[in-house]
């Protein structure tokens, strides 16, 4: 059983390290470049975004809140990652990944050797889950 978890969380840390090798190609100006500490940043403002647009669909947060919180989460992504000319934006459908890289920009980047997990619609996730 145990052998079991630390196989687990080697697996996890060894995804993690692989998908933040892959953001700092496209972000080299970011202010974290430690794998664990970048993708811990991220994962709590995927988090932060994601619960601020289920609140938004659902009613419990009105336009201005929305626009007002949403703006926080994007100073504090913008401060961390430095994305440059790099189309990084809130997702306000909590179906999916709040933190995203706008999908044309990413068909250029995979196209040019860049790597970066994406969703369906072909968007760059800053923080999806890698624990599964």
């Amino acid at each position: 059983m145990k052998e079991a978890k630390n196989m687990k969380e080697a697996k996890t840390k060894e995804a993690i390290e692989r998908h933040c090798r892959g953001l700092l190609a496209i972000f080299p100006n970011a202010s974290e470049t430690d794998p664990t500490k970048l993708y811990k940043e991220l994962k709590r403002l995927e988090d932060r975004a994601h619960k601020l647009a289920e609140d938004y669909c659902n009613g419990h947060v009105d336009s201005d809140g929305w626009e007002a919180k949403r703006d926080k989460i994007r100073d504090k992504l913008n401060t961390l990652l430095n994305p440059g000319d790099v189309p990084v934006f809130l997702n306000g459908d909590p179906r999916g990944y709040a933190l995203k890289i706008e999908d044309e920009w990413m068909r250029e980047a995979l196209s040019s050797g860049k790597k970066l997990q994406t969703d369906w619609g072909g968007y760059g996730l800053l923080a999806p889950d890698l624990t599964e």
